[in-house]
């Protein structure tokens, strides 16, 4: 059986993700425009993006299959959400996440969006926020596992279109190191 390798996306990985995104990543709840979705990634080369990836056989220096992906940012869009004690601080925006169909319902998207929160957590980030369509039961159900809590779902139609038309915010507070 191929090991699966979870590991911190680079530069060289880009247009993996890219293809993994467009491929398995479409569905009628997520907004994934090309452009922005392509801008968003290509950010990696310069560390603004970042991104931890799951592949199937692979070794560091030559890559694999890729299964899975979860991208991520610093972020100050969701303010507004912040405790008033952080509000100025920079928090995280979980922005893509995706799994190989073949992989799906295996509990990967879970693994993927647990060792994004241990990164994020590393890096002394303690709000971390995920929106998703409101309909999306599959995103809502691995976001609840990995603790994440709605805050507001509000009509959204220019990136939700489809169902409901409306997003669900969703956050995950880490315990405070002192």
């Amino acid at each position: 059986m191929t090991e699966l390798l979870i590991r911190q996306a680079e530069a060289r990985d880009i247009e993996a993700l890219c293809a993994l995104l467009f491929e398995h990543g479409p569905n009628p709840w997520n907004h994934l425009p090309e452009a922005e979705v392509r801008a968003h990634l290509q950010a990696i080369a310069d560390g603004s993006v970042q991104a931890v990836l799951a592949e199937r056989g692979g070794q560091r220096e030559s890559g694999g299959e890729p299964l899975g992906m979860v991208s991520y940012r610093l972020s100050r869009d969701f303010a507004r959400y912040q405790p008033e004690a952080r509000r100025e601080q920079p928090h995280a925006y979980i922005c893509e996440a995706v799994v190989h169909r073949a992989a799906a319902g295996q509990g990967l998207g879970a693994r993927l969006l647990k060792q994004t929160v241990e990164n994020l957590a590393g890096q002394g980030v303690e709000d971390i926020y995920i929106d998703r369509h409101e309909e999306n039961a599959a995103s809502a159900g691995m976001m609840r596992k990995a603790g994440f809590v709605e805050l507001e779902t509000f009509p959204d139609p220019a990136r939700r279109p489809n169902g409901s038309g409306r997003t669900t915010v969703c956050c995950l507070r880490l315990p405070i190191r002192s």
